[in-house]
């Protein structure tokens, strides 16, 4: 069956980059359709009527035409623009965060819709909480769970014992958590306290509005952050580009 020659999809607009003099390339998520590049054209021109409605961390609905290489918009409407996140420096950049690991840990064409619902639901609850680091953490854990890459945290990866009641170690090439006999014979292990495996458990069970109520002091905070990281990093390959303006935020205040 021949795919339609024009489209309509909702989307979160994940990256922009300019193409031309007035043209840009835009990475979306979709529900059904995953993510995609599409050419939004004429977009930087100022009287664009589409301009408003791609911008990034928008929810928009869209309609569009299939080209030879890239799709092009003809019509988007804003569904949400997340208000709150254009107003608050903080609450924008852990949503740009949020966005730009579905960007590199996603494939074009490849649909998963409980990403696509965990990303937009994060959005929303970003505009409205006051401790957006939990959010982040419990963004990640999902996401690694819709992608294939939840981590173990309750047997041990080496001896497959159970884990005791106390500090073990979290091994990024193994996948989760080691006792600590196993994990003091791998050298790229990472200490993970007792506190921090049981919130780490905690935000895996996938129930948000239990988890949003954890509270947790500065020291649990950053080691959840770190040990995340740390993960998320072995995963990719790389440094998601985004932590480094993070880390610059909370160091100026």
């Amino acid at each position: 069956m021949t795919a339609p020659k024009v489209y309509k999809t909702e989307a979160i607009v994940l990256k922009r980059i300019n193409l031309g003099e007035a043209d840009k390339i835009l990475t979306l998520y979709t529900p059904n359709l995953g993510k995609l590049s599409a050419i939004a054209k004429g977009v930087r021109r100022p009287r664009s009527k589409m301009g408003g409605h791609l911008e990034l961390l928008t929810h928009c609905s869209l309609m569009l035409a299939r080209g030879q290489n890239l799709d092009i918009i003809t019509q988007s409407q804003t569904i949400s623009s997340f208000l709150p996140l254009r107003s608050d420096l903080w609450r924008a950049s852990l949503a740009i965060y949020a966005v730009e690991l579905v960007a590199q840990f996603t494939a074009e064409h490849v649909e998963n819709y409980p990403a696509y619902k965990l990303l937009l639901d994060t959005l929303h609850r970003l505009c409205e909480t006051d401790n957006g680091d939990l959010t982040l953490r419990y963004f990640e854990l999902s996401l690694l769970t819709h992608l294939g890459y939840k981590p173990e945290l309750h047997q041990c990866l080496g001896c497959k014992s159970p884990l005791e009641p106390t500090a073990n170690f979290f091994s990024a090439s193994s996948g989760g958590v080691l006792c600590p006999a196993c994990g003091e014979k791998e050298p790229l292990s990472q200490p993970i306290s007792l506190n921090a495996l049981k919130v780490t458990r905690l935000l895996q069970q996938g129930d948000y509005q239990r988890a949003s109520r954890v509270r947790m002091n500065e020291e649990l905070s950053r080691e959840l952050e770190r040990l995340m990281r740390h993960y998320i990093r072995y995963i990719l390959e790389r440094e998601v580009k985004s932590v480094a303006w993070l880390d610059r935020l909370r160091r100026e205040g």
